[in-house]
């Protein structure tokens, strides 16, 4: 093929001689070019990179008072304070560097569904319901962890942790936490998938007289349920959570930690890295608009390093879904 190339490109040039023999042009000037040699030329230092002691900054923090903590809560709660170190894609990027950045859980994926579909456009519209285990001191034994989840503002409006899951205990509990929020009626929705308290007719009975809807996840579909599911994750990946609880007062006692930072310490990536107790009662606008004038503050001082656009906080959500509604159209297809 060499020599028919020698013979063909003086006369149709480059490009038609290696279309006509099927040859790639890239490869051709890679042979022609010949084996690099030695290492390539390093990299020159951008003009608005962060500075040694800057770095050693970020990573100070992240190795000291943030060690447990994701980089994403780190650059929030240091945002909150007043305080811009780095972007927060600088914080992943100087960890990844030194390699202390990996996913270390098993990660599922599941078809895309589309029953059922709930939408939220603000806090108390739909809520999402949904029952884990705890061990217990030993083999065999186990608590149930009843969590109430709005799907809008990730705010945990409720939970319990009894022996053994029934329906006129849940009854109850769901009495208890839908008058703690004062819903009025017609007003919310109660996802949570087919658990026997889910669909006990104590519990359908109770829905039906205070006016609130509900829906179920379909069998064996995890993700219709998505926002329970993800907050058992974030309890059970907890540093403090034990392997064991030594009794249903100890989990009573370690959830009431766990839930109270959740709520009003925990910074949530789907909602603005805002904790959900700000978003769920409203306080999460100004909390923004703070983080506005610090990185406003952070963009004069440095604007070499925002490539001439000034950066703005994360955006506060304006809906969300259980299975995002498709269009009409689309629908019609389906059936």
């Amino acid at each position: 093929m060499n020599d028919a190339y020698l013979a063909l490109e003086p006369l149709v040039g480059t490009r038609a001689a290696c279309s006509a023999l099927g040859r790639s042009r890239a490869t051709h000037y890679r042979h022609r070019r010949g084996p690099r040699l030695g290492p390539p030329a390093p990299r020159s230092t951008p003009p608005n990179a962060l500075s040694q002691p800057e770095r050693d900054a970020v990573l100070e923090a992240l190795h000291g008072r943030f060690v447990d903590a994701a980089p994403a809560q780190a650059w929030a709660i240091l945002l909150d304070e007043g305080t811009y170190l780095a972007s927060e894609s600088t914080y992943y990027r100087l960890l990844r560097a030194s390699g202390e950045v990996r996913e270390r859980r098993r990660q599922a994926t599941h078809p895309a569904r589309t029953i059922p579909e709930l939408v939220a456009d603000e806090p108390n519209r739909v809520w999402s319901y949904d029952v884990t285990k705890l061990a217990g001191p030993r083999r065999g034994v186990h608590y149930d962890l009843f969590v109430m989840l709005d799907i809008f503002s990730r705010y945990c409006c409720g939970w319990m942790v009894v022996d053994q899951e029934d329906g006129q205990v849940a009854k109850a509990w769901i009495a208890e936490v839908t008058e703690s929020q004062a819903i009025a009626p017609h007003r919310l929705t109660i996802h949570a998938d087919r658990g026997s308290s889910m669909t006990s007719k104590p519990v359908a009975a109770l829905l039906s007289d205070l006016k609130i809807g509900r829906t179920h996840s379909r069998p064996h579909v995890s993700n219709d349920n998505p926002y329970s599911e993800a907050g058992f994750k974030t309890l059970k990946y907890c540093p403090a959570f034990p392997e064991r609880f030594g009794s249903r007062e100890d989990a009573i006692v370690f959830c009431e930690k766990f839930f109270t930072h959740y709520n009003e310490v925990h910074r949530h990536s789907g909602i603005g890295l805002h904790t959900p107790a700000s978003v769920h009662y409203g306080t999460a606008k100004a909390i923004r608009s703070r983080r506005g004038v610090v990185l406003d503050a952070a963009y004069a001082a440095h604007p070499e390093r925002f490539f001439n656009k000034a950066p703005t906080p994360p955006r506060l959500p304006d809906v969300a879904w259980i299975n995002k509604p498709r269009p009409e159209e689309d629908a019609q297809k389906i059936r």
